[in-house]
């Protein structure tokens, strides 16, 4: 296999030539594996379309897409630079969204109107303009991206503009006339790319000169001057506003990488922040030092709100000591919020507040004013269409959070003051007004969504109703001035039913997505006087195949008295009283009490769709799976992880204990796996017990001190606490590692702390103590997979891993079941 390299873009030639390297390969080399074909046929169904209310709350936008890219796609040009991955031939995402078509459906009626987009479709950013007669998106070509506009009314569309610069994010946003949206371009009348010297002028060096600055391990940095260049060649836009109808394009401000642009609620201004150097190489492009500043519709800048330096240096535990989080007021025309850290933005100061919201309005000539201070940490602040604002704070120390509301002329007042890990506490989350085109998902990058929806003294919450019996999603109406609450709907107990958004101004009818065991998601209309609902879509069953299985969630106990929960799966067919091999699937979880960590979450009510690489497909060959077995490590403050590995073998215990005791299984057919934080999870319980006959551990972390500033929730450093880096990484226990395991990694892994080295490494120790140990790697994939022949392949190998080592186990010898 050729393979060009030019600074960080890579090349493989034998995507070009698939055919020839294909018949050429060497004997004996690896080919992607196939499962089953009841399991590719399952596999290779369509996914449901997605959906998104238009803001004028008649139409929903359903967008069809492909299930998974091929190799091939994933193989093409990249540039990893900043902690982003694009592609240097189109300025977008080097992973696309697959979207192939759109359809318009009417609410009232379920009438239907399909978009005329291109041939061979590749769309992504659909939104619509804020009165819904139009809708955007984006269609990445082999060079390049085009933005398109669609007729609601007729699905006519047409290319208005192309080389959009989708590098930094998502890159437009309508305005509210309707007829304008402003966009990033890729600048015009520039020279080519920057080109590496073939010979180095000389060494790669960083520096540092006395200034803590601890942070996570991160992929894709910047690592040299020649990719320093590269970004900024890459990422650097034009803005400019396009009108619709006629495609003009008029650029205005000056050319820049943009962090974020967000249009005023009036339309107005535009919140811009703009990247500047010098580039970080030891975190990501959203820590990178900008210019905060506020443009008027000419580029003028109005007013600049702060020139923020780098956040290397940013504790652990903290936030920059400067000014942050700038949004604007959606209530108002043109008011911009952000908050000032007032310890430092170091919580080991102490200091009677921690956090100030500051305010400033148009035209920003005037000084800004304090809004509010915080004695814990902000964690933000949202208003509703009457100005009345709710403002959040959270202290890690006690994991609580409280909200107040905060009127104009009065002493704030607590709304609510919970345990942040506490599922039955949670209240809600106010209902916003839908006023963008995003569907409620907030706009482009550093936008934010409308004011919360107030009818008289009343606002609305929607959340997941968590409770013993499992989560029943709610409707309630919360009168801010008694501060009771209202149930105003709740999800059947045969059912799961969320609230996706009101479908009028007072909340009598809303729009639903309802599931059951048996029934596959759609939305309803519902009001809120009756119990009936109308339907508004009838999508199918996709997979029959699985409508054999049944699934039930359980309850048990740990032994320090922790309830812990878990859903059961079995394959279809299954006879009551049948042994079957079981595997458990899980990702642990800290909590800061035991109570908070009892807490029942998850539904047993949901329809069983399979997808992509999960283990669920364990199902069609004869498996039981216990499906998310909760495995709180518990414990206030920092300390959770204290007690880490007693605590994840006791929660495995537990699990066992049950699924035997219902006769789902027995001891010696019962395997664990776990992706990412469940992958560290397996490697440790089959380091530190002998509970399970074989594990399969996807992208996972296994040597803590390579991740020394912190994993997961765990703050306290390396150098802090070596002892408990050390108990809780099962590379340091490699030998105790006696039942066979398969170490799967993307060879692209993005994810901070799990580099690809950590499998590589743990493979070579466990080799090393002559282990049973199979170490797979997957060209091209990130931390989340995603070829299709690659999905294929990590099912086969799971199956193929399983069968041999839990199905076909032989019972333990009497030596290996004392051990």
């Amino acid at each position: 296999m050729l393979t060009i390299r030019s600074g960080r873009i890579v090349l493989l030639l034998a995507v070009l030539v698939a055919p020839v390297v294909a018949a050429r390969a060497p004997a004996g080399a690896e080919k992607y594996l196939l499962p089953p074909q009841a399991i590719v046929d399952a596999f290779d169904v369509e996914p449901l379309p997605g959906s998104m209310l238009s803001p004028n709350k008649q139409v929903l936008a359903l967008t069809y897409r492909h299930g998974q890219p091929g190799i091939a796609e994933l193989a093409q040009p990249v540039l990893r630079l900043a902690g982003a991955r694009v592609n240097p031939k189109t300025y977008g995402p080097h992973r696309t969204s697959l979207n192939y078509a759109i359809t318009i459906k009417r609410i009232a009626d379920g009438s239907e109107i399909k978009i005329a987009v291109p041939p061979q479709a590749n769309l992504s950013n659909v939104k619509f303009s804020t009165d819904g007669a139009h809708l955007s998106f984006l269609n990445t070509k082999e060079n390049g991206i085009d933005l398109w506009i669609a007729d609601t009314a007729t699905g006519s569309a047409k290319a208005v503009v192309d080389h959009i610069n989708a590098t930094t994010g998502d890159p437009c946003d309508w305005l509210k006339d309707n007829t304008t949206i402003v966009c990033e371009l890729v600048p015009t009348g520039r020279g080519p790319a920057p080109t590496e010297p073939l010979v180095p002028t000389g060494p790669n060096i960083q520096e540092n000169f006395s200034k803590p600055s601890p942070a996570a391990t991160y992929e894709d940095m910047i690592k040299t001057t020649h990719d320093e260049d590269l970004f900024e060649y890459y990422f650097t836009s034009q803005l400019a506003a396009i009108n619709i109808a006629t495609g003009a394009r008029t650029p205005f401000g000056r050319h820049a990488i943009f962090g974020s642009v967000t249009p005023s609620p009036n339309n107005e201004y535009l919140l811009v922040s703009t990247i500047k150097r010098p580039f970080s190489h030891l975190i990501p492009m959203n820590g990178f030092p900008e210019d905060v500043e506020i443009w008027d519709r000419k580029g003028a800048v109005a007013r600049k709100i702060a020139d923020r330096p780098t956040r290397e240096g940013t504790t652990l535990t903290g936030v920059e000591p400067g000014p942050r989080g700038y949004h604007w007021r959606a209530d108002q025309p043109a008011t911009i919020i952000w908050t000032e850290a007032l310890d430092g933005g170091d919580l080991k100061n102490n200091v009677p507040f921690r956090d100030k919201v500051i305010a400033m309005s148009a035209p920003f000539t005037e000084q800004p004013t304090e809004l509010a201070k915080t004695e814990w940490r902000f964690g933000g602040i949202a208003f509703t269409e009457k100005g009345v604002a709710l403002l959040t704070e959270s202290d890690r120390a006690s994991r609580h959070v409280r909200t107040w509301i905060l009127e104009p002329g009065a002493e704030p007042r607590k709304l609510w003051d919970r345990r942040q890990d506490a599922a039955y506490d949670n209240p809600g989350n106010p209902m916003a007004r839908r006023d963008g085109g995003d569907g409620g998902r907030g706009g482009g990058r550093g936008g934010g969504g409308g004011p919360i929806m107030q009818t008289g003294d009343y606002i609305y919450l929607t959340g997941p109703g968590s409770s013993p019996e499992g989560d029943r999603p709610f409707l309630d109406r919360l009168n801010l001035k008694t501060l009771q609450t209202e149930r105003l709907f709740r999800s059947a107990p045969n059912a799961y039913e969320t609230v996706v958004a009101p479908l009028d101004d007072n909340m009598n009818r809303f729009l639903t997505r309802y599931e059951s065991p048996t029934e596959p998601p759609n939305y309803y209309a519902r009001n809120r006087d009756t119990a009936s609902k109308r339907s508004v879509t009838a999508f199918t069953d996709p997979q029959p195949q699985f409508r054999g299985v049944e699934h039930q969630l359980i309850t048990y106990k740990r032994k320090d008295g922790v309830i812990l929960s878990a859903t059961l799966y079995t394959p279809p067919g299954y006879k009551k009283g049948d042994k079957l091999p079981v595997i458990m699937w899980a990702y642990p979880r800290e909590f800061g009490d035991p109570d908070s960590a009892s807490q029942i979450t998850g539904s047993p009510n949901h329809f069983t769709i399979v997808s992509g690489y999960s283990h669920l497909f364990l199902l069609l060959s004869g498996y039981a799976v216990l499906d998310n077995p909760t495995m709180p490590i518990v414990g206030p403050g920092e300390t959770a992880n204290d007690h880490y590995v007693e605590q994840l073998v006791a929660s495995a215990e537990a699990a066992i204990d049950k699924v035997v005791e219902m006769g789902i299984g027995d001891r010696d057919h019962i395997g664990v796996g776990g992706h990412s934080y469940g992958a560290f999870m397996t490697a440790n319980l089959l380091a530190h017990s002998r509970l399970f006959r074989a594990g399969f551990a996807e992208s996972g972390a296994y040597n803590r001190s390579l991740t020394p500033f912190g994993f997961q929730s765990e703050r306290r450093t390396f150098w802090e606490v070596p002892d408990l880096y050390g108990k809780m990484s099962p590379f340091w226990y490699a030998n105790q590692i006696k039942d066979p395991i398969l170490l799967m990694h993307g060879e692209a892994d993005d994810n901070s702390g799990t580099f690809p080295i950590q499998s590589e490494r743990l493979f070579m120790a466990l080799k090393g103590f002559g282990a049973t140990v199979r170490y797979v790697t997957l060209p091209f994939e990130a931390h989340g997979y995603a070829a299709r022949e690659t999905l294929l392949h990590v099912l086969a190998e799971r199956l193929n891993w399983f069968d041999k080592y839990v199905k076909n186990a032989q019972p333990r010898t009497t030596t290996e079941a004392a051990r």
